[in-house]
């Protein structure tokens, strides 16, 4: 009697799945495979699509967003960017999609590797008047975290006041005892989307993977570095961690600020005010940028469309340094058809990753790359965590988002968008250096002829692309 009931009760489920599939489903091919699994897969089929397959864009927890009302945006003004027109129309999608207007009034520092990186960010906390905002997917207990420590203590004795923002899962390593020794000193914190069971199911596929530190909203940082003492010590398996920053000092730090105080509403349900701050200007016109956040809360897939147009924009060359090169069918098209049109593509990519299946997946991909022209680097010398993206001497992308479908669909995200000759330029060149370090794989047939068990096992990564 009960076998029946369970398998009746397992119907009614599935059947319910397959109408929310239908009725919020965004992509046919996407859809027609959870439809697939559920139907072929008894009960481990419904479990994959509670965990990965839902649309959280109308889910209640995630619209909590609109519920908090940033200040007034910046005009654009007589801020224009030196750039080509097919360029331009990239600044015009991302401050319609993510309402963040290029800003002029900017200097800017390019940070590279743990070591220039910390000691800028150090030197910048001491100058904290006002306050201090943090904000990380990975915080860890170690030396960085312990010297935070002593410059909260001295900053709070000063009536700083300091918010920690941290990720629930990738911060999961946090211990009770740094956190009672930060509340004990007076520092605020909240943790983003906390493993509970209670919200198993709804939060473990949406993560915070942002990096932002604003100081008196004069000074920001964003860029791939977490507060890791690896980043100084390296890692015994994959060697030195190599990775890119940003110190930005300016208008654009407002919304670095903004994106904070609005994720810090979400994680604590603690309203910040963003009118109490006020936005500075550097007293000339320095460097264009936009800063564009991204998540599942937005009305689009922001990330997935601006890395997109600036594929589609490259007339001369592309360059791609990223550890996470697991494209969707858009992506990998638009990377495909620039370089047969005759564009310069190249990606730059650490020989092997810190998680063996996804290294395996962004191998499946190679393939493809190759038989289309484009060059793939494996570098040596440690692990590459850099989310960097150039193109044309006119926009370089930094940031935390990857060129994969956790990143561009599921996870908060930060980029900033760099309209300057001269840092594009700066990075070029350094992008150049570490291929002349490194592993250029550009012979499709050899490529090809490898082993059929390595085909076979990327083959079998590449099935679960969409969950990584």
């Amino acid at each position: 009697m009960l076998v029946p009931i369970l398998i009746t009760l397992y119907i009614v489920i599935a059947f319910i799945m397959v109408i929310s599939l239908l009725l919020n489903g965004v992509r046919p091919s996407k859809t027609l495979a959870w439809l697939l699994a559920i139907f072929t897969i008894p009960v481990a089929g419904v479990l994959l699509y509670i965990l990965f397959g839902r649309n959280r864009r109308k889910s209640k927890l995630f619209s909590q967003k609109n519920q908090f009302v940033p200040k007034d945006q910046l005009k654009n003004g007589d801020c224009r960017p030196d750039i080509s027109v097919n360029k331009k129309k990239i600044t015009s999608l991302i401050t319609t999609t993510s309402r963040c207007p290029v800003t002029c009034y900017n200097d800017l520092e390019l940070l590279k590797d743990g070591k220039n990186t910390f000691e800028s960010i150090f030197q910048a906390l001491e100058e904290a008047q006002e306050h201090i905002h943090l904000q990380y997917y990975i915080f860890e207990d170690g030396l960085l975290a312990d010297k935070l420590l002593e410059v909260f203590e001295r900053k709070i004795a000063k009536n700083v006041t300091i918010r920690l923002l941290y990720d629930g899962i990738g911060s999961y390593s946090l211990s009770k005892k740094y956190l009672k020794k930060l509340k004990d000193i007076g520092v605020e914190t909240a943790q983003f989307l906390p493993f509970k069971f209670g919200r198993f199911l709804s939060s473990l596929n949406y993560r915070n993977h942002r990096k932002i530190i604003v100081i008196d909203n004069k000074i920001g940082f964003t860029g791939g570095i977490n507060i890791s003492d690896k980043y100084l010590k390296g890692d015994p398996a994959l060697g030195k961690w190599h990775d890119t920053h940003l110190k930005v000092e300016g208008e654009a730090v407002d919304f670095l600020n903004q994106t904070f105080v609005t994720d810090w509403y979400l994680a604590s349900g603690k309203k910040v005010d963003p009118k109490i701050f006020n936005t500075y200007r550097t007293p000339h016109k320095g460097t264009s940028l936009q800063i564009v956040p991204s998540g599942p809360d937005d009305d689009f897939d922001v990330m997935e469309q601006v890395y997109f147009s600036i594929i589609n924009s490259a007339e001369k060359y592309l360059y791609i340094v990223n550890p996470y090169i697991i494209p969707n069918h858009a992506i990998l098209q638009a990377l495909m058809t620039a370089a047969l049109s005759g564009v310069d593509v190249r990606i730059l990519m650490s020989s092997s990753t810190d998680i063996k299946l996804v290294d395996w997946c962004v191998r499946a991909y190679f393939e493809s790359y190759l038989k289309a022209g484009i060059k793939i680097y494996l570098y040596d010398e440690g692990f590459l965590h850099s989310k960097v993206m150039l193109c044309d001497d006119e926009i370089a992308s930094i940031g935390t988002a990857n060129l994969d479908n956790r990143s561009l669909q599921q996870n908060y995200e930060a980029q900033a968008f760099v309209y300057n000759s001269e840092l594009c330029s700066k990075m070029k060149s350094d992008f150049l250096k570490d291929c002349d370090k490194s592993r250029l794989l550009s012979d499709y047939k050899k490529f090809k002829e490898r082993p059929w068990n390595k085909k076979l096992i990327e083959g079998f990564a590449k099935l679960l692309s969409p969950l990584l």
